[in-house]
């Protein structure tokens, strides 16, 4: 069978490596020449299944509302109006009713991936700086402890641990927070960080050394045309799937959802170690190696806009200063990114309407953390039919 894999970012590259350990020759196809480039570039790090709680819920709706009257919101809504956009937030709200299902539906999710990931880490000796430090989560205030107490209900039924600390449990595990006082913190052992972009270029390079796999450099515009090709296609080009999926007649309703980071290089020893999750910001941070620091976050509905906006990469570096005023911030690259996500926060992977296209996309802000779970049950289902 004659395969092409569409985008060299993790969801195409997971899903190559899937198809290659079932012993098919695969074609990834990738306009940039390189991988992971795009979303799959320079994101939060994490591989996060206690960053699983679904967007969906009326006071996250609320907060966007209030955010059209304040350009420092970590959520911006450009309020200029789009049939895309109308039809993905009224879906959005639709789905509120079905937030702590689809909260544990991902947190499985999540879950198997990352076991995934260390399978494949251990298999193939590949080096992405991987950290198996878990992932901190702190909240200032009783009404946020209060809720992170129910989403660890909905974590509980979904088959992770995260535990409550104290705060002298807090200062041995993280050092560089020694003194600070939150209203409380969790701690999710099990969760990981590593670098995304390294991970798919040691992957893809390793692939093609075996003669396994074909990197094409090429932008595909019409699916129909790539089908007198192959007898298969898988598409993984995130925020792009949607107006390819149009070219086979089908819908797939993803909106860009922006966010930004900052990779802070030689931040010093003061710098932490462990991951980080201040749900109050939306932001993330990760230690990639032992010179470089990624903070990321923040949420922008503004179409396919990539322009990295000063004013949204200062909450960033305030954000480091303020938790770690002793890191070196001098040297800070900055970046922006599309995440291709659905209403539901649901990733889509299964079969299109057109029998030999096959989709693996639409995975949002958990890109890194689900691709590994998604492509290998993607893959099981198109060997099996």
């Amino acid at each position: 069978m004659n395969i092409a894999v569409i985008g060299a970012g993790i969801t195409g590259v997971t899903t190559t490596y899937f198809l290659t350990k079932r012993g098919y020759k695969v074609d990834l196809i990738e306009s940039r020449r390189y991988p992971a480039m795009a979303t799959s570039y320079a994101n939060g790090g994490q591989l996060s299944a206690s960053n699983s709680e679904a967007w969906n819920s009326w006071s996250n709706a609320i907060y966007g509302i209030k955010s059209l009257f304040y350009s420092n919101s970590s959520v911006i809504i450009n309020p200029k109006p789009s049939v895309n956009k109308i039809m993905w937030l009224t879906s959005f709200i639709a789905a509120i009713k079905n937030k702590n299902k689809i909260t544990q539906q991902i947190c499985r999710m999540a879950i198997e991936s990352i076991k995934l990931y260390e399978q494949i880490a251990n298999k193939e000796k590949i080096n992405f700086d991987l950290y198996n430090k878990g992932i901190l989560h702190f909240y200032f205030n009783k009404k946020q402890t209060e809720h992170a107490l129910e989403v660890n209900k909905l974590y509980d039924l979904a088959g992770l641990r995260r535990t409550r600390l104290t705060h002298d449990e807090l200062y041995s595990i993280e050092g560089s927070l020694t003194g600070r006082q939150f209203d409380s913190i969790f701690y999710t052992e099990s969760d990981k960080s590593g670098d995304i972009h390294k991970f798919c270029n040691s992957l893809v390079k390793q692939l093609i050394s075996e003669n396994k796999v074909k990197l094409i450099n090429k932008e595909v515009t019409d699916l129909k045309k790539e089908l007198k090709i192959y007898d298969k296609l898988i598409l993984c080009a995130g925020v792009g799937s949607k107006k390819l999926a149009r070219t086979i007649g089908d819908f797939l309703n993803i909106y860009p959802i922006k966010g930004y980071s900052i990779t802070v290089n030689n931040p010093g020893e003061n710098a932490p170690r462990v991951s980080l999750l201040d749900d109050s910001k939306k932001i993330v941070c990760s230690r990639l190696g032992e010179k470089r620091l990624r903070v990321a976050g923040l949420a922008e509905l503004n179409g396919y806009n990539l322009d990295i906006i000063q004013s949204r990469i200062r909450p960033l570096i305030a954000w480091c200063n303020t938790m770690f005023p002793d890191i070196d911030t001098k040297d800070i690259k900055p970046w922006a990114g599309l995440r291709p996500m659905t209403p539901n926060m649901l990733p889509i992977f299964r079969k299109s309407k057109e029998d030999r296209v096959w989709y693996n996309t639409g995975h949002g802000h958990l890109g890194w953390t689900l691709s590994a779970f998604t492509a290998k049950h993607l893959v099981d289902s198109l060997i099996t039919e």
